[in-house]
């Protein structure tokens, strides 16, 4: 696997398996905020993924939000509501807002996972900071006009590549 490819590409989060994760050593999980946890055109996230959230906080995962969206207060809100600390303009795919999100979380890198829907900024910056990444697909087709040109090329370097449903 390439240096600029994600560990696994999955449909959405509520996809991975928890359980296989913490078998895997995984304690921390550093989420993007916008498309993977909360699809752009909302507010909120869904409840499925709120579920499947409350599942990781059960089973003793130490999570925090890692965004690049420079909107402090939706990034705050949606964490909050999400029981989890957060990062704003994160600056990905640059990796100190990552690794800064472990620190805060008391996590080595062998330890922590990163989440997100792009390619070119959740998965490069996690893989910058040395951590294992999870592309996401994204949940709505809504984008910042920047980020819908970054999917072009996004869909080019995805091909060939088997999504986990």
């Amino acid at each position: 696997m390439s240096f600029l490819s994600p560990t696994r590409y999955v449909a959405r989060v509520e996809c991975i398996d928890l359980d296989e994760l913490w078998a895997q050593g995984k304690r921390a999980i550093l989420f993007d905020r916008d498309n993977t946890l909360v699809p752009r055109d909302r507010k909120d996230a869904p409840a499925s993924v709120a579920a499947w959230l409350d599942r990781a906080h059960e089973l003793g995962f130490k999570l925090i939000m890692v965004s690049n969206n420079w909107h402090k207060d939706q990034v705050a809100r949606s964490a909050g509501e999400l029981g989890m600390g957060y990062i704003a303009f994160a600056c990905k795919p640059l990796p100190f807002a990552i690794t800064s999100g472990m620190r805060r979380l008391g996590a080595a890198k062998s330890e922590a996972v990163m989440m997100g829907d792009q390619l070119y900024t959740d998965v490069w910056g996690g893989n910058f900071a040395g951590v294992d990444t999870i592309l996401v697909k994204p949940q709505t087709t809504v984008d910042l006009w920047y980020t819908q040109i970054f999917r072009i090329f996004e869909r080019r370097a995805l091909r060939g590549m088997d999504c986990e449903e």
